[in-house]
Order: structure tokens, then C-alpha cells, then sequence
């Protein structure tokens, strides 16, 4: 599909026209992630048109997409070349976008071992709100001289100008893959992850969850044959077969495993990330942990979030209401803890540095601006 380069005019007239009258704008790609943050507000503005791969080159391990390009697209066409977007995003739904991808900031099961979607953003196009086109980083490692604005637009979930490009740098897949289960205690699996991330392992990524009340710690290896076999060995614990797991842990990174899918009516899904070496925290429900216990999933009703805030916050994290039982309840909680007061300036300087107007999907992660 060839990027439609004819469409970030239009896009920059209609900016340019919603700040001069102050018309909030509500940046929305294939709307995977509208779940995700305060509630969308404003008109419309659709990204699907800047769809298409602008350019790749497999043997530099770097790709440009537009930000409407579908994620599945941009991976159909990496596994070709036997290469990978190797954090993992989550998709949600198969209308997730590269520009929601960046945007929404969000990594999967593998984040804890090989970094996050920021680690990976060579560079990005954007049109501010000033109406302006901006280009920031470019497509190898050392493009940045100054503050790298690229990576800051991972995670501003569209607050900061409208993504219209993004290059990424891409990895080879791995050679060897392999899953081990292992019965055990909460405490038991968080005491194993800490011992063994201090060791030489291949460890990729690890899913703790309880059923009916017996705990199952799912570790997946990667990279050389050698390093993996050796792994296993060493390990111990049930080997699974590959298809089987790919499929597990595809749900993980969607949210899609049986733990989440038995959230009830009345529940709140709720994300706490801390140290990897955070105990076991007194919480409402048994949680689902991932990132060799960096990421805590936790099911609750709406007037338990104060405690997990400060539980998080006690542990050295922080919570976010990742998704509410109710769209209504969702837009008078708060989905983010608050900002420290230093932070919180640095975050409204930002945004009027780039969105002077104040146009792009306000209030989305503050109820401030």
C-alpha cells in the first residue's frame, strides 16, 4: 500500500484551521486503544489515510511506515523478511495502527528483556499545533543532537502533535523459542525470576497467574539454539509446544487470557508498574504478573483504586486504570497517578511548546490540559 503523501496538506490546513478557532481536535487511527487514557473529546481527526510503508530496508534492520499504516500489515511484511517489531505491541483489535502503537506508548510480554516502544523509534514526522511539519531523528541509531523529540512521542497519546511518519529500527527473530511451566506460589516465581535474571539466560518473557488456586509461571526463552537448549536443561520445568504457546501468549499480550476475560461486570482492570524486585503487595485479587514481576495486572471494583495507588506507590511504582468496568466511570476517574509538581510543569511546558492552542485530545492524560 503506497503512503498517500498528498494528505498531510490536508491535514495541515485543518489544523491550522482548529487552532485559529480553538476547535478541539480528537486524533484517532483504527481506535484500538480508545479504551485507554480520559475519554477521546473533540472532532474527529481520522489518520487512516496516511497509510503505507515509506521505506525498508531489511539488511539496516529499519522501516518507515505512515501512522494509518495497519500494524498487521507492517508485521505480515517484517516476518517475511524474518525480522520482528521484537517489544511486542499490543494490537487489541486488527485496525491497530504504527501512529497508536507510538502513541498509545504501549509495550507486550517481551518489554522487560528487550525494551519498550520508545527503545525502538529512530525518528517520526509530526504536524504541531501550529500547523507546522515537522521531522525529528532519522532512520540509524545516532541521529539525535539535543533532546530526542522522536521518542518523546511515545506515550503522549496524541496530546502533542498529530504523528504522521515513523521510522523504527527492527530485529532479526530469534533462532530458538521455547516456553517452560513451572507449578508454584507467587512467592516462589517472583524469588526464581529474580535469581535468574542475575544469571546468563535467554529469558524473553514470564506470565505468573492463579487458578482456582494454583499458581503457574510461564517462562519463554529466546535467541541462540545453543543458549536456549541449555536453558531448558538447566531450568527444568515442562516444555510446552511452541504453536500452542505463541497462541498464550498472543492473548497475554492482548489481554485476552481466561484471568482477563473473568473480570466481572463490576471490575476495573488495573496496570502497577514497579521494581521487578517489588514482594508480594496485600491486593484485592490474586494478580497476573508479567516483566519478571515488573507488571502487575489487578482486577478491582472502583473504590478500591485509591489503595492500589498507594500500594504501588508505596512499593516504588506507580497504577493506572487500564481499563474501566463502565465508559462512564471511565471519565470520572482518574486513568493516571498524579504528576509530582515538577513533572507536572515540565508536562505543561511541553504541551504548549507544541500545542500552543491546545487542540489535540485534551484532557486525554490530564484532566488539566
Amino acid at each position: 500500500m503506497p503512503l498517500v503523501l498528498d494528505s498531510s496538506a490536508s491535514f495541515v490546513d485543518r489544523i491550522r484551521s482548529a487552532a485559529a478557532t480553538r476547535i478541539p481536535l480528537r486524533i484517532r487511527g483504527g481506535g484500538s486503544k480508545d479504551f485507554y487514557a480520559q475519554a477521546l473529546k473533540g472532532e474527529l481527526l481520522d489518520t487512516t489515510a496516511l497509510a503505507g510503508i515509506v521505506s525498508y530496508e531489511p539488511s539496516e534492520l529499519v522501516v518507515t511506515a505512515g501512522a494509518g499504516t495497519p500494524l498487521l500489515e507492517l508485521e505480515a511484511l517484517l516476518a517475511a523478511h524474518g525480522q520482528c517489531l521484537p517489544f511486542e505491541p499490543p494490537h487489541f483489535a486488527a485496525t491497530s495502527t504504527v501512529g497508536g502503537m507510538v502513541a498509545s506508548g504501549l509495550s507486550g510480554p517481551a518489554r522487560a528483556s528487550v525494551g519498550g516502544v520508545r527503545d525502538y523509534v529512530l525518528g517520526v514526522k509530526i504536524i504541531n499545533g501550529k500547523g507546522e511539519h515537522l521531522t525529528f531523528g532519522g532512520q540509524v541509531m545516532k541521529n539525535v543532537a539535543g533532546y530526542d523529540v522522536s521518542r518523546l512521542m511515545a506515550g503522549s497519546m496524541g496530546t502533542l502533535g498529530l504523528i504522521t511518519e515513523v521510522s523504527l529500527k527492527v530485529l532479526p527473530v530469534a533462532p530458538l523459542e521455547a516456553t517452560l511451566r513451572f507449578e508454584c506460589s507467587q512467592v516462589q516465581a517472583l524469588g526464581w525470576l529474580h535469581a535468574w535474571g542475575g544469571q546468563p539466560l535467554p529469558l524473553n518473557a514470564s506470565c505468573w497467574v492463579e487458578d482456582n488456586g494454583v499458581g503457574t509461571l510461564y517462562l519463554r526463552l529466546r535467541g541462540a539454539v545453543a543458549a536456549v537448549e541449555a536453558a531448558c536443561k538447566t531450568l527444568g520445568g515442562q516444555r510446552l509446544d511452541n504453536r500452542t504457546a505463541a497462541a498464550d501468549w498472543q492473548a497475554c499480550r492482548d489481554q485476552q487470557l481466561p484471568w482477563h476475560q473473568a473480570r466481572s461486570s463490576s471490575q476495573d482492570l488495573w496496570r502497577l508498574s514497579l521494581p521487578q524486585t517489588a514482594p508480594v503487595l496485600d491486593l484485592p485479587d490474586s494478580p497476573l504478573i508479567e516483566w519478571h514481576g515488573g507488571l502487575r495486572w489487578v482486577r478491582a471494583g472502583a473504590e478500591q483504586g485509591p489503595a492500589l495507588r498507594a500500594a504501588a506507590e508505596a512499593a516504588g511504582g506507580h497504577a493506572t486504570l487500564f481499563i474501566a468496568h463502565s465508559p462512564g466511570e471511565g471519565c470520572r476517574s482518574a486513568r493516571f497517578d498524579a504528576l509530582k509538581p515538577p513533572l507536572d510543569r515540565i508536562h505543561k511546558a511541553l504541551k504548549h511548546e507544541f500545542d500552543p492552542a491546545g487542540i489535540f485530545n485534551p484532557h486525554r492524560m490530564s484532566a488539566h490540559w
